[in-house]
């Protein structure tokens, strides 16, 4: 049964910013209103002459921003991501009326601190949450009395979306601490920050943060096998599961955030 139209909206590319050869990031005008919550996402469309192809992905833009920013990642195999690489400023897409998703920073557990572990596009919900509370906290509402401590990998560095960003927000704010570190580094030889994978590094920053299964939620997003690996190490180190949370990017076999 085909899904009723009053369910989507036509929403517009107003800005588009390519970073590699399969990341890009754009800006978009739903068309509508469209509320969420930091950490959830919104479902993108692309009609074709067989059907509509949706897909999910996570919100970089925070929810008092008046556009919906995404990064995307070209899936060259995958039904979605071609359409969507094709789209320029001005072109159009279906986009859900309603976002969805559970993936938000968890402040009732009394658990203050954060450990936010992503890798390439898997670090747009963390974009939400720093932007989200940067607002508050000018603002007056957020007090710093939680803290986010982010660790966002790539393969090189011209991989990361945000690392300026979220390296500017840390020198100004006392909430957040943020390192970038790339996994090929004889690829990027002008790299000067930390390498390894983001869970060969997970022990050595928890120890330095004093973060423990105690005091700190976890949240995983990005490549399953980063999930999968770091997932091990937390809970070896005695995070709580009830105290994590994961989003799964199928890179290889599908492009869904869910």
């Amino acid at each position: 049964m085909p899904v009723s139209e009053d369910k989507f909206f036509r929403a517009r590319i107003t800005h588009r910013h390519d970073l590699a050869e399969d990341l890009w990031v754009i800006r978009i005008d739903p068309g509508g209103p469209f509320s969420f919550a930091a950490g959830q996402y919104a479902t993108l469309g692309v009609d074709t002459p067989a059907k509509r192809v949706e897909r999910a992905y996570s919100i970089v833009s925070a929810p008092y921003e008046k556009e919906i920013e995404i990064f995307i990642e070209l899936v060259p195999q995958g039904e979605l991501t071609p359409l969507l690489y094709k789209l320029q400023v001005g072109d159009s897409m279906t986009m859900r009326k309603v976002s969805k998703g559970r993936f938000t920073l968890d402040v009732k557990s009394g658990r203050t601190n954060h450990l936010l572990l992503s890798t390439v596009t898997g670090i747009a919900p963390f974009v939400s949450y720093v932007r989200s509370l940067h607002n508050d906290w000018k603002d007056g509402r957020f007090k710093s009395e939680h803290h986010l401590y982010m660790i966002n990998g790539a393969s090189r560095s011209w991989e990361f979306g945000y690392r300026e960003e979220m390296e500017k927000f840390a020198r100004e704010v006392p909430w957040l601490t943020y390192v970038s570190t790339i996994s090929r580094p004889w690829e990027d030889t002008k790299w000067q920050g930390e390498t390894g994978r983001v869970e060969d590094l997970i022990r050595k920053y928890t120890d330095q943060w004093g973060l423990n299964g105690h005091n700190t939620s976890t949240y995983l997003c990005g490549h399953p096998q980063m999930i999968e690996n770091g997932k091990g190490i937390l809970l070896r180190g005695g995070y709580p599961k009830e105290g994590m949370k994961e989003e799964v990017y199928w890179i290889a076999s599908k492009e869904a955030t869910e």
